[in-house]
């Protein structure tokens, strides 16, 4: 393999974590109640 191949999979495998490292912060037990709370006030200025 070329460095240029060698440089998108390091790329492309970068951001496949990144984006896992996101979605498991967002879905995570702990910050659950944390996301809830902005759509409950919200609703409570209605």
């Amino acid at each position: 393999m070329d460095w240029a191949s060698i440089l998108y999979l390091g790329i492309t495998f970068g951001l496949f974590v990144i984006f896992a490292l996101i979605v498991v912060r967002t879905y995570s037990r702990k910050r659950k109640d944390e996301n809830e709370v902005a759509k409950f006030r919200m609703l409570d200025d209605d």
